[in-house]
């Protein structure tokens, strides 16, 4: 087992190759451990990195334990699930859980961040101090989507999600993110970002047209394949939006033109990483930054 300590009563627990290369080590020995260790009681976060053989062992019993000993996990505030590189495991491999009884179980829970979508699901998600929800993977499934957007979450500060590409678990449309903006009700959110998508610009329409747009202070639509015609969208609209102070568009397909125009705007925005399109037989290609 490798533990790593970050600040502010943080710990990460993960398994190196070596430890579970001859079987033996998986997720279920990790959730064991997790809950042996004696430091557990003064922690605030638990992150869980690989748990050996990551695309092949689902996190189901990381969470059936957690919500078996609630107790155990009734002071932690952060949890993540997933946190490893691609060389442990390429994002659309690792292998989620269903996370439905998480929510009744850790009530004190602040923010939860999940990386991987492969058979990922949320369920009804009713819970009153979840603060920060993250989901970092190559494609959403839009059930995903559907659970977030009929979700009891009213202390919702920070929400992102990573919608990725259909050939790794992105088997929505358009329709789906907008009615996911549409019914949600997150009365206190502050930072939104819907990313890393192949279908940027449209993303970028349906979010300047949402509710969110009078209350949030940043706004995320980074990683995927804006181009101009997002660029443009935003340059009409963002000066109409008083509360917004900050916009990350790292990874894009603007041109220097629309780039140049967008951060003359009385707003901070960050248009780092010019990206450059691919063409093959006359067709255009562009990639979100994250999908395998």
């Amino acid at each position: 087992m490798k533990f790593t300590y970050g600040e502010d009563k943080s710990r990460k627990y993960s398994y190196e190759w070596e430890e579970y290369e001859d079987g033996g080590k998986n997720a279920g020995t990790i959730i064991t451990e997790i809950l042996e260790d004696p430091k557990l009681p003064e922690l605030e976060e638990v992150i869980v990195g690989c748990w050996g053989e990551s695309w092949d062992n689902n996190a189901q019993p990381i969470i059936d334990g957690i919500v078996s000993n609630k107790d155990k996990f009734s002071h932690i505030k952060s949890l993540f699930i997933g946190d490893m590189e691609y060389e442990e495991c390429e994002v659309s491999w690792i292998e989620q859980a269903d996370y439905s009884k998480l929510w009744e179980a850790l009530p004190q829970l602040e923010k939860l961040t999940i990386k991987g979508s492969t058979n990922l699901v949320l369920g009804d998600i009713d819970h009153k101090n979840l603060k920060s929800l993250e989901i970092i993977c190559g494609g959403l499934p839009r059930q995903v989507l559907q659970s977030i957007g009929e979700a009891k979450m009213p202390e919702l500060r920070n929400l992102l999600l990573y919608i990725g590409v259909e050939d790794y678990g992105f088997d929505g449309d358009i329709s789906d993110i907008e009615n996911m903006l549409t019914k949600s009700d997150f009365p206190k959110l502050e930072v939104l970002g819907i990313m890393d998508s192949e279908i940027q610009d449209e993303i970028t329409e349906v979010v300047v047209k949402s509710k969110y747009m009078k209350q949030i202070e940043k706004l995320n639509l980074s990683m995927g394949s804006l181009t101009d015609q997002g660029g443009g969208i935003l340059l009409q609209e963002l000066p109409s939006c008083a509360t917004i102070r900050y916009v990350d568009l790292e990874y894009h397909y603007m041109s220097d033109e629309m780039m140049e125009k967008l951060t003359e705007l009385p707003i901070e925005i960050n248009v780092d990483d010019q990206q450059e399109e691919d063409e093959y037989d006359g067709e255009i290609y562009r990639y979100p930054m994250l999908t395998e």
